[in-house]
């Protein structure tokens, strides 16, 4: 769980901040209140009700389904920085004309679920890698060292630069070896979502990407308050592995940013905001139709860049390729805590079954022990005993209710977390696999949730009364 001072900077970075990176130096910019205090905006398509869900101004005009409707932010303002949730972000330091990040590439271990640790390879000890921001126009100098202990390199998808810088082994460089370090430097002149990761066989399969984010020197209009990065994944681990298995095509693990639901850490923003997510999937096979509820976006950009605006969709679904992204853009009009989610079936579970948490399998020496397949049925679940080594696991109450048995101390990391604090109580059992939580907040709620450490009673920001005002 966050200090009260983490979630200051994380406030910050969002709504009421008009955070960018600083050109000319090493740290993102400081924050500054502004906003618009009416509940409508007044624009070309007419007036505009920003706090009500569903409407907008006339069909094609400007203000259609929020198109055009700006956020609480001044234009003219540089881009907010990103926030990617259950990730670092790194905005790098100029050196000798160049924004210098350093990646090392290490075995990494993850707690993807609580109490289910995962063993693959990332960047700076995490998978998928630290986000990384900059501007367009800016030079890039990575500087990348190997401490796998395997050969690689790094290829920047998408990006156009030198062939030199391509990290493609043989075609453009030679293999790094593992101890050495290789400086990719560039000029960028593009913006937009993008990726970096290795051109080596089946080492993106095990968790090597790195999101990379270029901003526009001047933010686009509207300009958003709040931009959200989520990287998606997909692994095989075998029964009662940890290490994926990077040959398999049965995938059971579905990550954001790193993390299965119901362990990421929902997304929180101020009701009235403009809000872009930005959706990198760097699955292995599987496309994503990337799903939010209670809302209309629009997709504004692609893996190439921003789309102009007489081009956006609308739309509360956008399908994002394997190794493609996706921007999207609407005003966070709807109070509530919202799921998005990938709408493929499977996708929507954790181990592929319908259950939620880890999975409580029998010693091999125990009778009856059978090692589950694909996909794992969990069968008897409503009369299993806790007892011995799981003992203080919680019991499930039914076999189709979707939790699933866990140490108290397991619930205590989906529960603690100061960003699910408000919500109704067993939210949990809701989101599996790739899934989270889109929160749209009252400035009140918004306030006390991020800059407090007050108590929040549950059922705070979702009413239990689907009637009560």
């Amino acid at each position: 769980m966050g200090t009260q001072n983490d979630r200051r900077d994380f406030l910050k970075q969002g709504a009421a901040a008009t955070a960018g990176l600083f050109a000319a130096g090493t740290a993102m910019g400081q924050s500054s209140e502004s906003g618009a205090s009416s509940d409508k905006y007044q624009g070309q398509g007419g007036t505009y009700p920003r706090m009500h869900p569903g409407t907008g101004g006339p069909v094609g005009s400007p203000t259609d389904r929020g198109k055009l409707v700006p956020g609480l932010r001044k234009a003219g303002e540089p881009p907010v920085n990103v926030i990617a949730p259950d990730l670092k972000t790194l905005s790098g330091k100029i050196v000798n004309g160049a924004r210098e990040f350093h990646l090392q590439a290490t075995p990494t271990r993850r707690e993807v679920l609580p109490g289910i640790w995962m063993d693959a390879y990332g960047f700076n000890g995490q998978f998928p890698g630290p986000v990384l921001e900059m501007y367009q126009g800016e030079r890039v100098r990575i500087v990348f060292r190997n401490d796998l202990p395997e050969p690689t390199t790094l290829h920047s998808h998408g990006l156009e630069l030198p062939i030199s810088m391509d990290g493609i082994p043989a075609v453009t460089q030679d293999l790094i070896q593992p101890g050495k370090t290789f400086v990719y430097e560039y000029d960028v002149h593009q913006e937009g979502s993008f990726f970096l990761h290795p051109h080596v066989a089946m080492q993106e399969a095990i968790g090597m990407v790195v999101p990379f984010i270029v901003h526009p020197k001047v933010a686009f209009e509207p300009a958003v308050d709040r931009d959200f990065v989520l990287m998606t994944q997909q692994f095989s681990m075998l029964p009662n592995a940890q290490i994926p298995n990077t040959i398999s095509m049965d995938w059971n693990f579905l990550t954001i940013n790193g993390r299965c639901g119901p362990y990421t850490t929902p997304l929180v923003c101020k009701l009235g905001e403009r809000v872009r997510i930005r959706f990198l999937n760097f699955s292995t096979l599987h496309q994503h139709p990337m799903h939010l509820h209670g809302h209309t976006f629009w997709v504004t950009g692609t893996e190439g860049g921003r789309i102009p605006e007489t081009a956006w969709i609308p739309g509360n679904t956008v399908i994002v390729g394997v190794a493609q992204s996706r921007d999207v853009e609407f005003v966070a009009n709807n109070p509530g805590d919202w799921v998005l989610h990938c709408h493929m079936f499977h996708h929507m579970m954790n181990h592929m079954v319908s259950q939620v948490g880890p999975i409580i399998r029998q010693e091999k020496n125990d009778p009856g022990f059978e090692v589950p397949g694909y996909p794992q049925i969990m069968k008897g679940m409503s009369s299993m005993k806790m007892e011995g080594k799981h003992a203080g696991k919680m019991q499930m109450e039914k076999a189709n209710d979707y939790s699933m048995p866990m140490t108290m101390e397991d619930m205590k990391k989906l529960t603690d977390r100061r960003e699910t604090q408000g919500m109704r109580e067993g939210w949990y059992k809701g989101v599996k696999g790739l899934f989270t939580v889109m929160r749209v907040l009252p400035p009140d709620l918004y306030d006390k949730l991020m800059t407090t450490d007050d108590p929040i009673p549950p059922n705070s920001s979702t009413p239990l009364d689907p009637h009560h005002a």
